[in-house]
């Protein structure tokens, strides 16, 4: 049997052992241990989420994000003790929560101003401006414009829908007008032209027809104009090379200025008649339909007399 003082001494040498063991004890790393545990076609997953993400490009959007979180974090962020400014400003009597400046100032900040960043590229004082405009409308709207109702709308649509078949009334009344004009406007044999012959030219003067239909004709003349236009065109783009036109170097000439062109006058007469309403055109080219050749446009019939027996009235109302 050992003595007590030799126990004591393996005792101790024991718990020297224990501590030399946890001392010299290692912990693994839990990247090797999940390397160690992860297969083949998991690593290979890994490495190429983490691939794509290092090769990731970020968008303007996401850069802008980026951008004004970081600027956020720094303007929240307090002035760092390591800094040099910091230190500077603690040698000059700058404390941690004090205001800077004299002490006893009441007014003055303790903390640093805010910024603001302008995102527009309007001016300075474009926004004030724009408030300032936005606040004199308000104010001085007196409540004259009212929402339109839906009684409102229809009968507007109803208006522009009587304006517009009204104005169609207008053109068929001028198409008589032409037809009996036309007519009367024959040779004292009283055959009629053929239809070539009865149209006017484009060069001739409008000034002489009836100015209740006189804008049919100009109407006309600028379709029949424009179709010229076109067909010259194709025309020229279809001939070949070896064509000689007679009548191109006279075109020509006009085109440059060398010889002068007729041109149309404006027709101010015809320019005021068409700013009447439809209504009072119409009523005007019913009104001389009827005094001159005894022609009803409503019945669509001519009378043998000026008393016009059996024509219900002069206006459409009246024929039902």
């Amino acid at each position: 049997m050992g003595s007590p003082r030799t126990s004591a001494n393996g005792n101790a040498a024991q718990l020297t052992n224990d501590m030399d063991d946890y001392m010299s004890m290692t912990i693994p790393d839990s990247a090797s241990k999940l390397a160690q545990s992860e297969t083949s076609v998991q690593r290979w997953g890994r490495k190429r989420r983490e691939a794509e993400s290092r090769a990731h490009q970020l968008s303007k959007a996401e850069l802008a994000h980026q951008a004004q979180l970081n600027r956020d974090e720094a303007l929240n962020t307090s002035l760092p003790v390591c800094s040099k400014g910091y230190q500077m400003m603690t040698r000059l009597g700058f404390k941690a929560g004090s205001a800077l400046g004299k002490e006893g100032n009441e007014h003055a900040r303790k903390e640093p101003l805010g910024v603001a960043v302008k995102e527009g590229r309007a001016g300075i004082g474009m926004e004030r401006e724009r408030k300032r405009k936005f606040e004199e409308d308000f104010n001085n709207h007196d409540g004259s414009k009212k929402r339109e109702t839906e009684g409102d709308f229809r009968d507007r649509q109803a208006r522009e829908r009587e304006k517009k078949r009204t104005e169609g009334l207008c053109w068929g009344a001028m198409r008589v007008l032409e037809e009996f004009e036309s007519d009367h406007s024959t040779t004292g044999e009283g055959a009629r032209e053929e239809e070539d012959n009865t149209c006017r030219s484009l060069s001739e003067p409008s000034a002489g027809i009836n100015l209740l239909w006189r804008g049919l004709v100009k109407v006309r003349d600028e379709k029949e104009r424009h179709r010229r236009m076109r067909y010259d065109l194709q025309q020229g783009l279809s001939r070949t090379a070896a064509y000689e036109d007679p009548d191109e170097e006279r075109q020509e000439s006009q085109i440059w200025g060398i010889e002068e062109e007729e041109i149309e006058v404006e027709d101010l007469e015809l320019n005021n008649f068409n700013t009447l309403e439809p209504a009072e055109r119409l009523r005007r080219m019913v009104e001389y339909l009827r005094e001159k050749w005894r022609y009803c446009f409503w019945c669509k019939c001519q009378y043998p007399d000026s008393l016009m027996d059996g024509c219900p009235g002069f206006t459409e109302d009246e024929h039902g």
